[in-house]
């Protein structure tokens, strides 16, 4: 090898070298350059609030009890709901807590009301007999209480002196009458009928029963008792007087009551009664009649509360051809109320009562719910009408919405305090200055205690 190849390789080589010296400095002992990127102009926070308690908010940075510093909330993490109260819930949580969901729909709504009632007598259908006269009970045909008694049973005979004074001139004006039915004087035979027919009113004023006013004429034969009938088939409930008694027309001599028809008194809730009205179909069962069921209806609702039960009493009529129904039995009521007229419908459980309003809460969209102020109407079978508030088609939250009730108190809070701290808010970040200066101490005044010096005296 000559002298010209070695030096051209110990040039090469040199290059070589020089050239891997160059990299490696690059790549490894060279430091990164630094990019300076441009800061970015720090939003402004809406306030602060407290780290432990959000309804807690300040306009200006603070310190809670703990000395915890206060968490500022800016635009874009401040909850920003379509409406004050607005709840919004990521799927997990909704999931996790069980909320469920109803549609809101048009519905007729029944109710069926289960109540108590008793067996009394149709008050339209009682008679208490007095006589018209004085006298003493002769006779006494009918003597037992409870005996069923057809229309005009003779039932007693009562002696009156009136009724034989009465009839005496009753015969009288008749055979005057008669005397002096061929007189040539009008007036004569005009006034001898008006004597008749004054005389037989007498009688009927009496109740004496055409029977015996016609025997009385036929026979000639003046009547000293005077006959007391029913007048209309039925049972005798209570006698007054036994024979012999003297009795005036103050004395109850029989009380009958026609228990072919009945009454049935029930007592109703004050929050059934805008269900109930007259002529509703009534079905009615008794223990003493097993396996039977009568049907009525309601014929009134009383205009009145009972004062010890704070319960309406309401009357049904039923029919008795039987008289399996006795007076003062117990029965099980059930009234079938009419349907209402179809009215938007939602859970009953989905309404949230708060002592002076009623609300539900409405998914606005998959995750978010807003409360909605709602008038209910009537309820029946878990179900009640919502006569303003809401329409068909809505979703309510029939479950967690107490939860939910709770977040969206929160919310609406949170948002009331934002209302009122936002100028507070806005005059600090325009005015930092003036705001630093506020919160510089105050320079002691000259009031303010001190502890004087003490001078020291040595001896």
């Amino acid at each position: 090898m000559n002298k010209t190849t070695s030096i051209f390789i110990s040039l090469i080589s040199g290059l070589l070298i020089g050239v891997g010296g160059l990299m490696a400095y690059q790549f490894f002992v060279r430091p990164p350059a630094v990019t300076v990127e441009k800061p970015q102009k720090q939003a402004k926070p809406l306030y602060y609030r407290n780290p432990m308690n959000p309804e807690v908010t300040s306009p200006v940075p603070a310190k809670d009890h703990m000395g915890m510093d206060y968490i500022p909330v800016y635009a874009d993490k401040a909850p920003t709901p379509d409406k004050t109260g607005t709840v919004k819930i990521d799927p997990v949580t909704e999931q996790n807590i069980g909320v469920r969901t109803a549609t809101a729909k048009l519905s007729s709504l029944s109710h069926l009301i289960r109540t108590v009632g008793k067996v009394t007598y149709d008050e339209e259908r009682i008679s208490k007999l007095h006589p018209k006269t004085e006298g003493w009970v002769e006779k006494l045909f009918v003597d037992k209480t409870g005996t069923k008694v057809d229309k005009n049973t003779m039932l007693l005979s009562v002696y009156s002196p009136q009724l034989v004074t009465s009839s005496q001139e009753y015969l009288l004006a008749i055979s005057s009458a008669k005397t002096l039915e061929n007189s040539p004087f009008d007036d004569i035979r005009h006034s001898a009928e008006q004597m008749v027919i004054s005389a037989r009113q007498r009688l009927a004023l009496l109740d004496v029963p055409e029977h015996q006013i016609h025997d009385m004429v036929k026979t000639g034969n003046i009547p000293k008792a005077l006959h007391i009938h029913s007048p209309f088939n039925g049972t005798v409930i209570n006698i007054g007087a036994r024979e012999g008694q003297y009795v005036t027309p103050q004395t109850e001599l029989y009380m009958l009551a026609d228990l072919s028809k009945v009454w049935v008194i029930a007592q109703v809730y004050e929050s059934d009664l805008p269900w109930v009205s007259e002529n509703d179909a009534v079905d009615m069962q008794l223990t003493a009649i097993p396996g039977k069921t009568f049907h009525g209806t309601l014929s009134y609702i009383y205009p009145y509360a009972e004062a010890a039960t704070r319960t309406i009493k309401v009357r049904m009529a039923f029919d008795n051809p039987d008289l399996l129904l006795k007076p003062d039995m117990f029965a099980n009521v059930t009234i079938h109320t009419k349907n209402q007229p179809e009215a938007i419908t939602v859970p009953t459980e989905a309404i949230i009562r708060s002592g002076d309003k009623d609300q539900v809460f409405i998914m606005r969209a998959p995750g978010q719910f807003e409360p909605r102020k709602v008038t209910t109407g009537l309820s029946a079978d878990g179900m009640t009408q919502i006569l303003n508030g809401v329409t068909v088609g809505e979703e309510v939250v029939t479950s967690s919405q107490f939860l939910i009730d709770s977040e969206s108190k929160l919310n609406e809070t949170t948002e009331k305090m934002r209302a009122i701290d936002a100028p507070a808010v806005e005059q600090m970040h325009d005015h930092p200055q003036t705001m630093s200066d506020h919160k510089k101490p105050a320079p002691a005044s000259s009031s303010s205690m001190s502890m004087p010096e003490m001078e020291h005296h040595h001896d």
